[in-house]
């Protein structure tokens, strides 16, 4: 502080130095002029002032309950920003006496422990004061913002209770992501081992997924890329450089699929729910959409470490014994098909159970093609549109599926949002309509898709004809304690 005193001065008195030689420029019509023997005298007396202070340190030969006692006025924030000042501000900020009065005045509560039913005021003050001795400094501090960052916890956990019916997910994911100002951080490693950040440039919320779009930043090829991460990020808080890690990408041992071409611009897909488009020969990349679903995306985004994504913790099995057929039955499905713009289709199949397990697959036939009550028609054109800094286009056949399937129990029980393309069909599935078939495949660990499509001569209007979903035999066995 002493230092930047004596910058300022230091050019204020070669201000009026200038101001007094006419050689610098016009004086100012009725501006005062100083004498130089006056400015000398003012300029030694400053810097005087200046090295005294810097030199004696006034403020530190205070004594420490004196600056504990002016401490005590400050709130969190403010004492967190004073022991950055020095060494001593840094020691007194982190007192524990200062920080307990503080979470005494916040929550309420001196100690964590439960109080005795019966004690005697005296010796609880006695044993309190000698507890308080044997902590580390700081240890209060901690308290504080552990019991803050548990109590934010709770707030936002309540807001999730309400569950929507049809996709068995919280119904305010969306509006407590917008409210907890949460955002999310795409970090590039390309070859030479340097790094690129990127924030999003949008994001669009759905029902139960939300589509991130990066674009804009510095020049990246494709092939440079190394690996992608995605962090989960909170905006304007205590903890301003906390990422929490939801997924990272190897891209050179999962190099991607090519979902499409249109105009120069290509397409890839990657899992889970990242596509990466680019451009020209070179593959410069022009943009990249990362698609989430909302299940336990919130905790995902705040509760991780950033090396260690958020772990969802395990879940016991079921073991329904009063129900044989436990597991193969009462699944409920909540399936959409959308960009970023608009929803091609929304649907919810009820009740579902399983035909055949094959292969170690239980098989659920969600749509028979057999069965034309059963079809359904889409309310748009399979198509993903997207646009970048100056250039936008559409890559046809080419869409986001969010799926969410829910066991008997209505708890999720495989949740995925992707980037999906359809193919064209060798052979026709279906005789009962004309026009071009396709299929539209989604293979994952956790699970299988298969939709079968047929887009109308006429009105060139897609219909689902369709739908078959397999599950692991394995993942059903642990949720329901089954041996099937």
């Amino acid at each position: 502080m002493a230092a930047g005193r004596g910058e300022f001065f230091a050019s204020f008195f070669e201000g009026l130095r200038r101001k007094q030689n006419p050689n610098c420029g016009l004086r100012a019509a009725g501006s005062r002029r100083w004498p130089e023997p006056t400015v000398k005298k003012y300029e030694a007396d400053f810097l005087q002032m200046g090295t005294s202070q810097s030199e004696e340190n006034s403020i530190e030969k205070l004594p420490s309950e004196v600056l504990l006692n002016i401490l005590s006025h400050l709130d969190a924030s403010s004492l967190c920003c004073v022991g950055l000042v020095a060494k001593l501000f840094h020691r007194l900020a982190a007192d524990n006496v200062l920080w307990q009065k503080m979470y005494v005045s916040h929550f309420g509560s001196r100690t964590w422990r439960p109080k005795p039913a019966v004690a005697d005021d005296e010796e609880e003050e006695e044993e309190e004061e000698e507890a308080q001795q044997h902590r580390a400094a700081g240890y209060w501090k901690k308290m504080y913002f552990r019991s803050l960052a548990g109590q934010e916890v709770k707030k936002w956990r309540r807001e999730k209770r309400d569950v929507n019916p049809f996709t068995g997910l919280p119904d305010m994911t969306g509006r407590t992501l917008k409210n907890l100002n949460v955002s999310w951080e795409l970090t590039l490693c390309r070859e030479p081992g340097s790094k690129v950040t990127m924030e999003p440039s949008r994001a669009d919320f759905f029902d139960s997924s939300v589509i991130v779009l990066f674009r804009g930043g510095p020049v990246v090829r494709y092939p440079e890329i190394r690996s992608l991460s995605l962090h989960g990020v909170r905006k304007g808080t205590a903890r301003p450089g906390w990422r929490s890690l939801l997924f990272q990408l190897d891209v050179r041992s999962q190099p991607g699929r090519l979902s499409g071409d249109a105009g120069g611009v290509k397409l890839r897909s990657l899992q889970p729910g990242v596509s990466i488009g680019t451009w020209g020969e070179e593959d410069s990349v022009l943009f990249i959409m990362v698609s989430l679903h909302f299940h336990q995306l919130v905790e995902r985004s705040l509760l991780g470490s950033p090396v260690c994504p958020y772990s969802e913790p395990a879940q016991l099995p079921y073991m329904d014994h009063s129900d044989p057929a436990s597991g193969l039955h009462g699944y409920s499905l909540h399936l959409v098909l959308h960009n970023h713009a608009a929803k091609i289709m929304s649907r919810t199949f009820l009740q579902l159970r399983c035909h055949s397990v094959q292969d170690g697959l239980l098989e659920l036939r969600v749509v028979d093609r057999k069965d034309l009550s059963q079809h359904r028609a889409l309310s748009g054109s399979i198509t993903l549109p997207w646009s970048s800094e100056g250039l936008d286009g559409c890559v046809e056949n080419c869409c986001i599926l969010s799926l969410t399937l829910l066991d008997e129990f209505q708890k999720p029980f495989w949740c995925v949002s992707s980037s999906v393309f359809v193919a064209a069909a060798v052979t026709p599935p279906s005789d009962d309509y004309a026009g071009e078939h396709f299929l539209l495949r989604f293979l994952q660990p956790e699970g299988r898709l298969r939709m079968e499509l047929v887009r109308l001569t006429g009105p060139r209007q897609f219909m689902l004809i369709g739908l078959v979903l397999q599950l692991p035999v394995l993942k059903v066995n642990e949720r329901f304690g089954r041996e099937y």
